[in-house]
């Protein structure tokens, strides 16, 4: 009897001891989000990207380097409330550039699309990296022209 007690003693120790050092990781769902219908390909101007801004419409859209990508999946980066929520539904290009997301590095969308033919060579290669990492992530669902005459 006194072998199960120690035996039965030691089986609980363990359990407890495992549970407290070595708990069961937490399963955290993905959020799927709101199921859109896929975008069909187009043009976008400054103006009529400004509404995929995550709260206009339930889509974030961001421009870069006159592609636009579909980068709802990364609402809570890039959509209300999130880090690098000012480039929703705006061209992206010179903060991405910069690495800034102060809204001065945003052209008005009145405006014609910024040229970014003042950028530094490493400002260009950052933006370059940024535009490799968007593109390899996210839907590119069109591209960026400035408003016809």
């Amino acid at each position: 009897m006194f072998l199960v007690n120690i035996g039965l003693s030691l089986i609980v120790a363990f359990i407890i001891i495992r549970k407290v050092l070595f708990p069961a990781p937490e399963v955290i769902e993905e959020d799927e989000g709101e199921q859109l219908p896929p975008l069909v390909f187009t043009s976008y101007t400054p103006r009529t990207l400004a509404k995929f801004n995550g709260t206009d419409d339930p889509r974030v859209l961001m421009g870069v380097k006159g592609k636009v990508y579909d980068v709802t999946a990364g609402k809570k980066f890039y959509g209300p409330g999130g880090p690098y929520e000012n480039f929703a539904g705006r061209d992206a290009s010179r903060g991405l550039a910069k690495t800034s997301f102060d809204p001065a590095m945003l052209t008005p969308i009145d405006q014609p699309l910024d040229t970014l033919a003042d950028l530094e060579n490493h400002e260009l290669e950052t933006l370059d990296k940024w535009e490799m990492t968007i593109e390899a992530k996210y839907i590119h669902c069109g591209v960026l022209e400035n408003e016809k005459a």
